[in-house]
């Protein structure tokens, strides 16, 4: 679990260069909902700020399994517009970073 456990303390930290260096250059964030998938790039774009922001906490997160091709996680995370979502994230490995991930959130009512 050596991926999940420094990708966690970089996010516990708001780390985002540490966060960063665990994605793949060829990274795609798949997003059902809006039917679209972001590049490394335009992912960079949209978490960096989110993640940065004071109101975004990671209050758990779990590895549920990990090997060289997948790692699969469950976290709590609080978000910047104040909701809460438990989020399972499927995220494919390549040479030891992630290369894709997939994602399902419940928000959690306070």
């Amino acid at each position: 679990m050596a991926l999940f456990e420094t990708l966690k303390t970089a996010m516990e930290t708001k780390d985002f260069d540490a966060i960063a260096a665990h994605y793949h250059p060829d990274y795609q964030f798949v997003r059902h909902q809006a039917k679209i998938t972001l590049t490394l790039d335009d992912w960079r774009k949209v978490a960096e700020p989110m993640m940065s922001h004071e109101n975004w906490q990671v209050h758990s997160s779990r590895c549920l399994y990990e090997n060289d091709e997948i790692l699969v996680a469950h976290s709590v995370i609080s978000f910047p517009d104040g909701s809460t979502e438990a989020v399972m994230g499927v995220h494919t490995l390549k040479d030891g970073k992630i290369i894709r991930t997939e994602t399902g959130a419940t928000p959690i009512e306070s």
